[in-house]
């Protein structure tokens, strides 16, 4: 499948996760959610999560896999607010995600959120 549809796919999983997860932490104004989720879903955190979990080796070979491929991809496309390197990285992360959740591994997809945001719990 292409990375791209997978990175997609990821991004919406992701943002309701991340969603869900800010207001169970009792952020209840939706001004509050949208900014709080900023720091969360922009190509620079996504980026930074991903580069936890390979930093930690928590990516199994299924999922380094389709972290190249999608990191890999030429794109002409990226957003005028973050660099290329960024954009791709960030891709990356929301196009294993996706895979994931095309697997129905949600417990997985559970895994991975919970470590990147322990630091946050």
């Amino acid at each position: 499948m292409n990375p791209l549809t997978l990175a997609y796919l990821g991004d919406s999983i992701y943002e309701v996760y991340i969603r869900k997860y800010l207001i169970h932490k009792g952020i209840i104004y939706v001004k509050d959610l949208q900014e709080e989720a900023i720091k969360y879903v922009s190509a620079k955190a996504q980026a930074d999560f991903l580069k936890k979990l390979i930093d930690h080796n928590l990516l199994t070979e299924e999922e380094q896999a389709v972290m190249r491929r999608a990191r890999n991809y030429k794109s002409t496309h990226h957003p005028k607010n973050c660099d290329i390197l960024t954009y791709k990285y960030s891709t990356a992360f929301e196009a294993i995600i996706g895979y994931l959740d095309l697997l129905l591994k949600k417990e997985r997809i559970k895994e991975l959120m919970n470590y990147i945001l322990e630091d946050e719990l």
